[in-house]
This record gives structure tokens, C-alpha cells and sequence, in this order.
């Protein structure tokens, strides 16, 4: 996997996963910080023409530098579910297919301290270098499961002692009134489209935010944000 940009690839480089780092020939500022870190992890680093860089980046803003990561090691629901230190509190997400909104969710996911984020492997946004620069480098923290199928997924969540709850705008409850303190799964929508009917039917209930102004909905990442950190506080107040 591609990661380009000064912090995905710092953090990239904290997790031990980078197995070259690849800086333009003319390289200054913050590269060296990345170049330090490199040197003391033993990483080869290689210098190319910064037209190059660009080019690996798929005209993505690179910062001069460019790292080859190794993919994260798999992980299933079960490991998700079993790997949290309290209550589970997870991500679904179906079908977004944004690679910015994406990293922005990984990004809130690593804030707001959820244990991870379940994806589609088909028809979803690809962890690559997008997804890795909008989420500041939170990809390389955040524990990822795909999965096939979100529906069966749920499922598996429910078997596990873990309830879906379902964003949508339609929804009689609001988030504010959901118990964040039980094991939870947050499940968003595709963008525009919102959650498919599936999906939607297998939640155990499903939340609105209440819109005050002239929009009726938000963009999915910032939705993320609301009622991940609604939830983040109920568990500080009675953890």
C-alpha cells in the first residue's frame, strides 16, 4: 500500500509497517523528521524526482515523501470484539465509498478511542493513500475488519452481545437517548443513499440527529463524529 503525506506516513513509520520511505531529491522541512525516524528504524530510503513522487501519489499533496507499507494483519469482527478493553464500541460502515470521508471516520475513530471499524471489502472506499491523508495518519492505528457482507456482519456483532444501532435521519429516537455505555456498533450509510434496506432492517434500532437548520442531514463523517464522541462522553461520565 501507498501513504503519502508527512503525518500518515510518520505514524505509518511508528507502527513498523513501512518497508521503504521514498523522499524527492529535493527534500527539506519536516522530511527530515521522517527521515530521522527511518534511519533509527532501519527503513531503506530511496530518493526520486519529485515528478515521480507525484506519480506515486496519484497526484495526491505528498509533502515530499512516500512510503511502501505492508498491509495491516487481518483482522475479523470476533477479534475486534474480543481485542476491546471495555464495552466494544465499533464502526460499520456500508458502502462508503469516499476515500476522504473515509479517513476522516478512521481519524475520529482513533480520537474518540472506539476499538475499530468494520468495512466492506467490495464497493467501499480503498485504504490506500486518500483514505491514509485524510485520516492524519489514524489508518495506521485504527484495527480494520472486511468483511463480505455488512448484513451478515451485524448478525455476528448481535451474537457477540453487541448492539447495531443504525444512523438515519428518519429515525423516532435520537442519539442523545441511546446507552453508548453497552457494547456498540455504529452502523453509517452510504453517502446520499444512507443505509441500504438490509442493513437497515438488521439494526436493533436506529438513531437520528436532529437537524435545527435548513439541511436535513449530515455529511457522513461528521455524523461519525457526533455520536462517536456523545458516546465517548457518556462512558467518561459512567464508565
Amino acid at each position: 500500500m501507498i501513504v503519502y503525506g508527512i503525518n500518515p506516513v510518520l505514524e505509518a513509520l511508528r507502527t513498523g509497517r513501512v518497508r521503504e520511505l521514498r523522499v524527492t531529491d529535493r527534500a527539506s522541512g519536516r522530511v527530515g523528521e521522517t527521515l530521522a525516524l527511518a534511519t533509527e528504524r532501519g527503513v531503506p530510503v530511496r530518493r526520486i524526482p519529485v515528478g515521480e513522487l507525484a506519480r506515486q501519489a496519484r497526484g495526491g499533496v505528498h509533502q515530499g515523501v512516500v512510503a511502501l507499507v505492508e498491509d495491516a494483519r487481518a483482522c475479523s469482527v470476533e477479534d475486534l470484539v474480543r481485542g476491546a478493553a471495555g464495552p466494544p464500541l465499533l464502526v460499520v460502515l456500508d458502502g462508503i465509498e469516499d476515500p476522504h470521508n473515509l479517513g476522516a471516520i478512521l481519524r475520529t475513530v482513533d480520537a474518540a478511542g472506539a476499538d475499530g471499524v468494520v468495512v466492506q471489502s467490495r464497493r467501499s472506499a480503498a485504504l490506500g493513500g486518500a483514505a491514509a491523508k485524510a485520516s492524519a495518519g489514524a489508518v495506521a492505528h485504527v484495527r480494520i475488519a472486511e468483511v463480505v457482507n455488512i448484513a451478515r456482519a451485524l448478525e455476528e456483532l448481535k451474537a457477540a452481545g453487541v448492539w447495531t444501532i443504525g444512523l438515519a435521519g428518519d429515525a423516532g429516537l435520537t442519539y442523545d437517548a441511546v446507552d453508548f455505555r453497552l457494547p456498540t456498533a455504529i452502523v453509517l450509510g452510504a453517502e446520499g443513499t444512507g443505509l441500504r434496506r438490509l442493513v437497515r432492517d438488521r439494526c436493533d434500532a436506529l438513531a437520528a440527529i436532529p437537524m435545527q437548520g435548513h439541511v436535513d442531514s449530515l455529511n457522513v463523517s461528521v455524523a461519525a463524529g457526533v455520536t462517536l464522541f456523545e458516546a465517548a462522553r457518556q462512558r467518561r461520565r459512567d464508565p
